[in-house]
């Protein structure tokens, strides 16, 4: 019977923490990889990546940025949960963004694939530094 009663709290903490997790956000006001306005990346220009959630993922799940300049991420209004933990570990980087104001900025200094995820590797994909 004790076992029992454990399996059963067990059961309805995942519950409670997965419900906290799924209910939790609000909605998506801009979405996608916006490199520069014109689409171009002038020398020293700052790339702006927004990421949104799609299908319970990082979308864009592929970022393409250029070497030597400065990247201003951010997360918009439907990334909740743990995707909020963004952590890309081969560049050292790891912050919780609360608000989509909050920004992770960084200059990439080598070209490569880098796998980003949150703190739980839930969600994730790739900037592509070229």
């Amino acid at each position: 019977m004790e076992k029992l009663t454990y399996i059963g709290f067990g059961i309805f903490i995942l519950i409670i923490f997965g419900g906290f997790f799924f209910f939790r956000g609000g909605g998506s006001t801009i979405n996608g990889n916006i490199v520069s306005d014109g689409g171009q990346v002038l020398q020293g220009e700052t790339q702006k990546v927004v990421l949104s959630i799609k299908d319970y993922n990082y979308y864009p799940n592929t970022i393409n940025v250029k070497v030597n300049q400065p990247i201003k991420l951010s997360l918009d209004n439907s990334v909740t949960g743990c995707l909020r933990n963004f952590n890309i570990k081969d560049l050292g980087i790891s912050k919780t963004l609360r608000t989509p104001q909050e920004t992770i900025d960084f200059t990439p200094t080598k070209k490569g694939t880098f796998r980003f995820a949150c703190s739980m590797g839930m969600g994730y994909g790739n900037l592509i530094v070229e």
